[in-house]
């Protein structure tokens, strides 16, 4: 394991350390279960190819995808080159934090994804000890360089493009200390977490699917003996329409 005194430089180097594991076990356990409950035909893991959030999907093409190295398809996620409803997975493990534009990926994502498919998110929680330890503690070196969203936002962000968000969670809510054996101490404090202080966690999940309003045509209902009356009719017409609503005039 890399020193945790030393920068990380990525998030996958930060999540091989003590302090990072702790999360990602956590992160893999959500994902994990999650993903296991959704089907289709396709499902793309956003960003973190060293990390397998997509190994208990059920669903036969999945692959990652990002702008490193180490992804089956390299790309920019604010410009899949996927058609439009395509997808019926997507995950996104902390990208929006590290994005100038999350909210562009977030676009992109709703275009691409197929009617009822779904998107899971995790990022950082700005209102937990994670967030507190950010705003004041150094800012460099990640996951402290991200901008971590507001979980308010997140979902107004979802709700404004279609989503529905249908379930979600908080985890990590020990305090961010560096070493394993710190972090031990405070596992109490998930499950006291779960039922005391639940937005607390120092990273939240949210499960959301993309609602796309059905079109019903709607037939006017006609007033017969208007219609009789506005249209000129020939008697043989007149009395066509009379003997086919049933009327004898």
């Amino acid at each position: 394991m890399p020193n945790c005194k030393v920068r990380a430089q990525s998030l996958s180097e930060w999540f091989a350390s003590e302090q990072g594991g702790y999360v990602l076990t956590r992160e893999q356990e959500y994902f994990d279960r999650t993903v296991a409950d959704i089907f289709g035909f396709n499902a793309v893991q956003l960003g973190l190819p060293a990390q397998d959030f997509l190994r208990n999907s059920r669903i036969p093409l999945r692959f990652s995808a990002g702008n490193h190295t180490g992804n089956a398809v390299r790309l920019i996620c604010t410009e899949l080159p996927f058609e439009s409803d395509s997808l019926d997975l997507v995950v996104m493990p902390h990208v929006l934090e590290f994005s100038d534009n999350p909210h562009q990926i977030i676009r992109e994502v709703e275009r691409v994804l197929m009617p009822e498919g779904n998107l899971i998110i995790s990022g950082f929680n700005p209102f937990s000890l994670w967030g507190m330890r950010r705003a004041l503690g150094s800012k460099q070196g990640y996951p402290w360089n991200g901008h971590f969203i507001k979980l308010a936002r997140m979902k107004d962000w979802l709700a404004l493009l279609g989503f529905e968000v249908v379930g979600g969670r908080f985890a990590a809510y020990a305090p961010p200390l560096q070493h394993s054996k710190w972090l031990d101490r405070f596992s109490f404090m998930e499950k006291a977490g779960d039922r005391w202080w639940a937005v607390s966690g120092g990273v939240y999940f949210l499960h959301a699917i993309k609602r796309v309003p059905g079109m019903r045509l709607i037939k006017p209902r006609w007033n017969h003996k208007l219609v009789r009356n506005l249209i000129p009719a020939s008697p043989k017409l007149g009395k066509g329409i009379t003997q086919k609503n049933g009327q004898d005039e």
